[in-house]
């Protein structure tokens, strides 16, 4: 295969999301979104207070076909327009992940068009050199409802893991503390607006593994300790909820910041040449603002450049899966149609696994 210009179709259907794009690379790596239709499940979900995966698979499934077609005349193409189909494999839930692989295994062997199995995380990972010229390696930050991870990202295929959750990602957290205090769901963003109207000093909540010693996350404990605040806090204000949001998003900054500062080092030690390194934010956590912001003040004080996609990019999407299946196609990543759904994949699949963390590893 040549170096022209890659025309992506990519299927996002790993959890309450069912997305399509099409995104366009050029020889020189810069690269265009045409298309990006995202159909949101929210709706389908609230009631629970969470993601109902026999909900979410059966809504894929009605709604994948014209989400497609959405994306294919949003972009003027056609399927003679397209150089290859990315599909996320996993990690998520299976069911879903069932129906968008079949789907994009159908297209492609009706079509006959180029598949790529693509990593959900992969394509967090990639998504900003979408949008900005960043050069490997750089230091990411993977924040989402399902995983917290610090990795350096080498080349396309190629991730070290540095730090990992051992229990609930950060995202997680937030929808559960969300719903514990009855705010609604999706939590986070629920949960950072009650935050901006509370006292972060009120109540001192514990910073789990901020002395460890290792670059590893836990927010279980933090779960834990929001509540019994709330227990022994009944009946609450409206005040005692916005303090309890502001004190939880405090203490989960200063465990984020803590073991960014560690892994920063640890970067330097690692690519010495590099004098000042691209630290990358990515996830739906990454549009948290005030995360964001904190952040920011530590990338000054450390000489790196700090980047984040726009909100659109940080959550689910299909733009970021086609972007990562051209940047795999580049390199002639091609997959067969053999290949199934990885409900867990990590990254870095030759990291030790951090003691508690079972499969979130």
């Amino acid at each position: 295969m040549n170096n022209n210009t890659l025309t992506v179709l990519g299927i996002e259907t790993s959890c309450d999301e069912t997305a399509a794009a099409i995104v366009r690379r050029t020889s020189d790596g810069q690269g265009t979104i045409l298309s990006n239709i995202i159909n949101s499940q929210i709706e389908k979900h609230k009631k629970y207070g969470g993601v109902v995966p026999e909900i979410a698979a059966r809504s894929h499934i009605s709604v994948i076909e014209n989400v497609i077609k959405s994306s294919l005349n949003d972009a003027k193409l056609s399927f003679n327009d397209i150089n290859a189909i990315a599909v996320t494999a996993g990690p998520g839930l299976k069911g879903g992940l069932l129906v968008g692989l079949t789907t994009a295994k159908a297209l492609s062997m009706a079509r006959g068009i180029p598949l790529i199995g693509v990593n959900h995380l992969e394509a967090h990972a990639l998504t900003i050199r979408l949008i900005k010229k960043i050069e490997f390696p750089y230091l990411l930050l993977l924040v989402s409802g399902g995983h917290t991870q610090i990795l350096i990202v080498n080349d396309v295929g190629k991730y070290e893991r540095l730090g990992t959750t051992i229990d609930d990602a950060v995202g997680e957290a937030y929808d559960k503390v969300a719903k514990l205090l009855n705010l609604g769901y999706p939590g986070g963003p629920i949960v950072e607006e009650q935050a901006k109207k509370g006292d972060s000093k009120k109540i001192k909540f514990p910073r789990p593994l901020i002395y460890s010693g290792d670059l590893n996350f836990s927010f279980s404990g933090l779960k834990t300790a929001v509540r019994r605040e709330i227990e022994k806090s009944i009946p609450l204000t409206k005040h005692d909820a916005e303090n309890i949001c502001s004190s939880f998003q405090d203490a989960v900054i200063s465990v984020i910041i803590n073991k960014l500062e560690g892994s920063i080092k640890l970067f330097k030690i690692k690519n010495p040449k590099i004098t000042k390194p691209d630290v990358v934010i990515a996830g739906g956590v990454a549009s948290n603002k005030t995360i964001y912001n904190s952040i920011n003040n530590l990338s000054t004080k450390f000489g790196v450049t700090l980047h984040v996609p726009p909100q659109g990019l940080c959550t689910d999407n299909g733009a970021m899966v086609a972007w990562a299946g051209a940047e795999r196609f580049s390199k002639n990543h091609i997959d067969n149609l053999s290949i199934e759904v990885k409900p867990r994949w990590p990254l870095d699949p030759e990291a030790k696994a951090a003691i508690g963390a079972g499969v979130k590893a």
